[in-house]
């Protein structure tokens, strides 16, 4: 990959013709270090900026509306920075989150963590106290001062690369850094704090051009052939993750030549056709009975583990899903393979997932084509019909969510933290890759709430975020997605309560806890707010409401008023927590 920069004038969103705007346009080199640092992240590809405002960082957000960048101002910084990494994963370009000082900076921090557990690439530009004003409580005094420097100023478990900006001498430097970063396999989150006196301070260092290239990790010819010959001794299954999504194609054809068994991440639904007869399951939270039937019935040899760390979400460490003799675990971040099972004999491959699977091809021609070789277990999707039930049954939803969204449109599909996730994730088949997008890492309530706003954007078409009345509460920029008219569509389960925890607490055996919600009318709250919106209470109705969102121009609320007392499939997740000690069995 290459990355350039140069000391030229950013692209202006029109064209200035006439003669007195062209005597009041910009000069070619930005005159402040604001201008200089907006100029320098338009050039390594970013279109967005996400963020709130604030005093200490006009300069700034006045440099990011003066270029051409396009800039949404959110009403809660977590709230931009969710939105900035479902923008990235829909544009694969990398994002920018700025915020004022302060609170501005600790209310992002929950977004920017989610961001590097998803391994996003969003640039945190925010505002730190001028030199002078330090240690004199200052309004949001952010300094040492004030605020803790390990991990939030500096590069450690939060931010890849951390730098407080104090000269324009430092601007190269920055600026290799960050293409650095950007230029890597995987996600970057940078943060880059300027004082606000230095935001304004003229620029003494221009920056020249950069040309940066980054090698892809590839495995060695006789890894290679070691992986051959191990994934030729008998019969094996490939476990695909969210960190494939490149190699659909390859992997696909590894798999029809060969007849191996595919399971994958709930991040990685579609990368692999889900209605494939090679396919027996989404693997973990919310996943598919299919799948532990497959590992005891026709246990592998080897699972070829593609992109995914294996985490708790993944596989609960389930022993269940250990192969007979071992992984041949692929991933780029060379830690990954062997963290999840360190007991499980494994081989780990530090490679790009494509190239490593297009290599393998090279040694299973089409001709020996084995997919019918066995017959696979495959996960049960119920049929449902409609009933006379008093309140919606969340399955039923799944299945118009189905019918009208995933294969009716091509909408990208979100699904929020919590029982959301499991009704998704369990029901919902997807036969593309792009079309499902989910944050089961770090897993904030609000995320796709507020992340649906960026990917609704990025991809300049509709999302929609299947979400619970809890996160639409805790989090959301209906509001935003309103002042831009941006087509998402929230689908609100609507049960009045934390179901989540409610349901859980009961498996685990602690009673009497309260997880109650007064129940909200979502779409009075966005039609307050200047959305559409409609109210489902009968299952007569959700196949026009769907529509009627799906068709919706603008910002549009779906609130399903569902049955509560109907069991999500999340008991591999309260399974994990009684192994943890969460019980009060």
């Amino acid at each position: 990959m290459h990355l350039k920069f140069q000391d030229t004038q950013a692209n202006t969103t029109e064209q200035l013709n006439s003669t007195e705007q062209q005597s009041h346009s910009k000069p070619s080199r930005p005159s402040s270090v604001a201008e200089a640092v907006v100029k320098m992240l338009g050039d390594m590809g970013v279109e967005y900026a996400f963020g709130v405002s604030g005093g200490a960082i006009a300069p700034v957000w006045a440099a990011l509306h003066q270029s051409s960048l396009q800039v949404l101002h959110f009403r809660h910084e977590a709230g931009a920075a969710f939105a900035a990494i479902e923008a990235h994963f829909a544009s694969d370009r990398p994002v920018v989150v700025f915020t004022t000082t302060g609170p501005g900076i600790t209310n992002a921090l929950t977004g920017l963590l989610a961001a590097r557990w998803e391994g996003a690439k969003v640039i945190f530009v925010s505002a730190s106290t001028s030199a002078s004003q330090r240690g004199r409580w200052a309004c949001q005094e952010t300094s040492t001062y004030t605020m803790p420097s390990a991990d939030i100023f500096t590069s450690g478990t939060i931010f890849h690369y951390a730098t407080t900006l104090e000269s324009s001498d430092e601007l190269p430097e920055v600026a290799r850094r960050l293409a650095l970063g950007l230029a890597q396999p995987g996600g970057f989150v940078a943060h880059i704090s300027i004082p606000t006196n230095i935001q304004t301070s003229s620029v003494k260092t221009s920056l020249p051009q950069v040309t940066l290239s980054h090698g892809v990790a590839t495995a060695s010819e006789e890894t290679i052939a070691e992986c051959v010959q191990l994934l030729s001794d008998g019969p094996f299954a490939i476990w695909v993750g969210f960190g494939a999504r490149f190699a659909a194609k390859e992997i696909r054809q590894l798999a029809e030549r060969t007849g191996a068994a595919v399971m994958c991440s709930p991040r990685a639904k579609g990368i692999f056709p889900e209605d494939h007869s090679q396919f027996v399951g989404v693997t973990g939270f919310g996943g598919h009975e299919s799948v532990f039937r497959y590992m005891r019935e026709q246990r592998p040899r080897h699972i070829l583990v593609l992109g995914t760390r294996l985490g708790e979400f993944t596989s609960f460490w389930n022993p269940e899903m250990i192969p007979r003799q071992g992984f041949l675990h692929v991933d780029i971040d060379p830690k990954v393979p062997g963290s999840a099972y360190p007991s499980v004999e494994t081989l780990a491959i530090h490679s790009d997932v494509r190239l490593f699977v297009k290599a393998l091809l090279r040694y299973f021609p089409e001709s020996l084509s084995l997919s019918t070789a066995l017959s696979l277990s495959r996960p049960a999707h119920n049929v449902v019909h409609p009933c006379t039930s008093n309140l919606v049954l969340p399955n039923i939803l799944m299945n118009g969510i189905q019918q009208v969204i995933v294969e009716g449109s091509d909408a990208l599909v979100l699904a929020e933290g919590g029982n959301s996730f499991a009704w998704a994730i369990n029901f919902l088949q997807f036969s593309k890759p792009g079309r499902f997008r989910a944050s089961t890492g770090f897993s904030a309530m609000g995320h796709t709430c507020t992340g649906i706003v960026g990917a609704a954007l990025a991809r300049r078409g509709k999302a929609v975020a299947i979400v619970g009345d809890g996160a639409m509460l805790m989090n959301s920029e209906v509001n935003t997605a309103v002042a831009y008219q941006i087509p998402a569509v929230w689908i609100v389960l609507n049960d009045g309560r934390y179901n989540m925890c409610e349901q859980g607490m009961k498996y685990v055996g602690f009673k009497g806890v309260d997880a109650t919600i007064p129940q909200v009318n979502f779409v009075k709250t966005a039609q307050g707010m200047g959305a559409d919106g409609i109210r489902v209470e009968t299952e007569y109705d959700i196949q026009a409401a769907l529509e009627k969102g799906i068709a919706a121009t603008g910002p549009f609320v779906v609130d399903v008023i569902i049955d509560p007392t109907q069991i999500a499939p999340a008991h591999n997740r309260n399974q994990s927590l009684i192994s943890q000690g969460a019980t009060n069995y």
